[in-house]
């Protein structure tokens, strides 16, 4: 049982903590070598639990999907290393960018890495960064004709990039090899395992200052004040069915529109975000997968209910029914390059919906 802190040190803590994973953000804008990164800011950085992954605190300043998606990416890695008998040691870093397991498209690579402090696992970092070029078809990869992903680029399941803090150039020389910017690639990847670096050192000070049990403290607190706030939100709200829908012109490939529906149930203090009515996965690359449409609709709550705490009790109180083989949550090979323009209807439809309510 955590316990309870007084008001200032949990104060103090949140922004400190807030602050690590906001200047692992800067230091990827300032050093990566492509301006997807460095201007657009389309990468993320955050904490994540030691045993779920979920999302313990999440930078403000990269791209605000990742904040919901990461949560993902570091479950895939933990699930990894439960299903091989592996253990995560100090200085090991994966990297993937299967947008099945960890959401969004094959752009945007993953590195995850577990945290120790006095040799106990504490947490995991974790970074994302959309990089310039990853093979396929087309320069950029962003393919509008792909009716698979194989033609959107290279898919990299997750694999160990670095062992006890040293690189594995294999891994590297295979990530060169696949791109059409091998110079780009290479400065993006050390902007990330640089950003990575510095989570881990500014990790050490605070710890060293306020010890292990008095920060996981402050996580437990933190989320336990999000689950509560959504409940009360959500409780303020008529009990009700709550309907809105939105269009995709078409998929690209075949001229016919796309439907994502939406119906949120409000039952007490519990909501659901029900997505059966919505398309089903369709032959162009505008499919999205679950966790994407997951962290989508985590970006919208967060929009409307901005004084809840950026972080997993955000979904404590709420459940998602999202069919499979749906345009939402699609599986490989279905072609998931365009995903932006999903998620941004996504969006829109838990909008209206909430304003009905």
């Amino acid at each position: 049982m955590a316990q309870v802190l007084d008001a200032v040190t949990l104060a103090v803590l949140k922004g400190r903590l807030e602050q690590i994973a906001d200047e692992m953000d800067a230091t990827l804008f300032r050093s990566a070598f492509n301006p997807i990164i460095a201007e657009a800011h389309d990468a993320s950085h955050g904490m994540y639990d030691a045993t779920t992954g979920e999302t313990l605190v999440q930078g403000k300043l990269g791209l605000p999907v990742f904040v919901g998606a990461m949560s993902f990416a570091v479950k895939t890695v933990i699930d990894k290393l439960a299903r091989e008998g592996d253990k995560p040691c100090d200085g090991d870093v994966y990297i993937f960018n299967d947008p099945y397991e960890g959401g969004t498209h094959l752009s945007d690579f993953k590195l995850v890495r577990p945290y120790f402090f006095n040799g106990k696992l504490f947490c995991y970092l974790a970074s994302v960064g959309h990089w310039h070029d990853v093979g396929g078809n087309v320069p950029g990869n962003y393919n509008p004709v792909a009716t698979e992903s194989f033609q959107e680029g290279m898919l990299i399941p997750p694999v160990k990039l670095c062992t006890g803090g040293e690189i594995n150039p294999d891994i590297v020389a295979i990530l060169q090899a696949n791109s059409r910017l091998p110079g780009s690639l290479y400065g993006d990847l050390n902007g990330q395992l640089n950003a990575l670096n510095l989570g881990v050192e500014r990790m050490n000070v605070l710890l060293e200052s306020y010890g292990t049990e008095v920060v996981k403290d402050c996580f437990d607190a933190l989320r336990a004040r999000a689950a509560t706030l959504m409940r009360g939100f959500i409780r303020s709200i008529d009990d009700g069915r709550y309907a809105a829908q939105d269009f995709l012109d078409n998929d690209g490939i075949v001229d016919e529109a796309l439907a994502i529906a939406l119906d949120i149930i409000i039952e007490g203090e519990e909501m659901t975000l029900d997505f059966s009515r919505s398309a089903k996965a369709c032959r162009g690359p505008v499919n999205i997968s679950r966790s994407t449409t997951i962290a989508s609709c985590y970006v919208a709550l967060k929009h409307v209910f901005q004084d809840v705490p950026a972080n997993a009790g955000v979904l404590d109180p709420i459940s998602f029914v999202i069919p499979e083989d749906s345009l939402l949550n699609a599986t490989a090979p279905k072609p998931v390059g365009g995903y932006t323009e999903t998620i941004l209807r996504i969006i829109d439809v838990v909008f209206v919906a909430l304003s009905k309510a």
